[in-house]
Parts: C-alpha cells; sequence; structure tokens
C-alpha cells in the first residue's frame, strides 16, 4: 500500500527536504506542498491524503486551525504530523486539543520522519522521542476541557481498562500483545474499542483521558 502525505510548511527549504526524504521511500507517495495552512487545507479536502506534515507556525491559517478543521471534518481520515521546532513548544499543547495525531521535532534524523509516516498511516499514534510524556502529562494538568466522560470511561470492560492503562504508559501495539500475550490482531481489536468508547479521535487523545480521569498519574 502507498501512504500519500502532503507537507504543510511556510519555509520552503522545510518542504523540499521533507519531500526528498519521503518521496525517496518505495511506499511514500507526495501528493504536493503548501506553504500555508488555508491551502494545506484545501489540498486535504481534495486530495485526501492518510497523513498531513503541518508546521504550526504559517502566515495565513496557522497549523493548529488547519488541524482542528481537519479533526473536525467526518469526511476526512487524514492524520496529522505536527513538527515543532521545540520538543516543549507551548503550541504542541494546543495542537493535543486541535485533534494532531503525532509530533516530531523539525531537527529529528530522517529515518524517524519516516518511521513517523508509517505509523500515523497504520493509524497508530505518535509522541516523538524527544517530546516527552511531560507533554501529556503537562497537557493533563493544564486545566484544558476533557477529552472523553465518566460515562465512557464506566463503560469499558477490564480488559478495555487495562488495555487504556498501557496505552497511556507508551507502548506500541507489538508491545501490548507481548505484554497481554495476545496477538496483535487482537490488540488492534481492544484498541479500536477503546478509541470508540472513550468518543477519541486517536491513542493521543486517549493517553490525555488516561491523565485526566486519574487512571494513570505523573511520573508513573
Amino acid at each position: 500500500m502507498t501512504i500519500r502525505a502532503v507537507i504543510v510548511d511556510d519555509q520552503e527549504l522545510m518542504r523540499t527536504g521533507f519531500s526528498m526524504i519521503l518521496s525517496a521511500e518505495p511506499d511514500i507517495e507526495i501528493v504536493n506542498t503548501a506553504e500555508d495552512g488555508q491551502r494545506g487545507l484545501e489540498l486535504v479536502r481534495q486530495t485526501r491524503p492518510d497523513v498531513a506534515l503541518m508546521d504550526i507556525r504559517m502566515p495565513e491559517m496557522d497549523g493548529l486551525e488547519a488541524t482542528a478543521a481537519i479533526a473536525a471534518d467526518p469526511d476526512l481520515t487524514t492524520k496529522v504530523l505536527m513538527l515543532t521546532t521545540f520538543d516543549l513548544d507551548e503550541y504542541v499543547f494546543e495542537a493535543v486539543r486541535a485533534g494532531a495525531s503525532g509530533f516530531l521535532l523539525k531537527d529529528s534524523p530522517a529515518d524517524e520522519l519516516v518511521k513517523a509516516v508509517r505509523i500515523l498511516a497504520s493509524g497508530e499514534a505518535l509522541l516523538g522521542p524527544s517530546v516527552t510524556r511531560t507533554l501529556i502529562e503537562e497537557f493533563a494538568r493544564s486545566g484544558g476541557r476533557a477529552v472523553t466522560s465518566s460515562v465512557a470511561v464506566d463503560s469499558l470492560t477490564a480488559r478495555e481498562t487495562e488495555v487504556w492503562r498501557l496505552l497511556a504508559k507508551g507502548l506500541s501495539n507489538s508491545e501490548l500483545a507481548e505484554e497481554l500475550i495476545v496477538s496483535e490482531t487482537t490488540v488492534k481489536t481492544h484498541v479500536s474499542r477503546v478509541l470508540m468508547k472513550l468518543g477519541v479521535r486517536d491513542r493521543v487523545q486517549a493517553v490525555v483521558a488516561a491523565y485526566e480521569t486519574g487512571l494513570v498519574q505523573p511520573g508513573e
């Protein structure tokens, strides 16, 4: 399967560099690039890529607004990989609320960029190595609006709650399968049910909800 991606960044050097890195991979196709959020949003709506690499600070419309519009559109399944300059950029907190599915530093190695795009395209979410769990912990303590309800939490089975707790600790599907001694297919089913019952968009939102509800505590 070919992963279709768009790159949205106001710096031409970044757009060119990311395009060269990703286009060199046999399973990734760069559909187009855009220099601002407004044009990026239009491209996503027109081409419906699997992944949109999105800068945060841009003219016309910033990456946060564009990401929120993408996440709010029920006809779009595009995952947004938010590109940031700082590992704890204040805007990344807002990006979580907006619906970004992944975060990566712009100076990350090329192989990490490629891996990130593949992870998001597979339906998982990602926090880059330098955008640590501290981001989620701080968000959970920041007083932002809850991303799920107590009714939704109560609807989870004991097994689903266990899966949710492990998700919040940053385990991947393969790690979850090993921990629970089940197949990855079973894990994917559990994760899908957790996300559906919690009413959250993806794993990042599920992690936020885990901290907000007290399922896990900062520092665990």
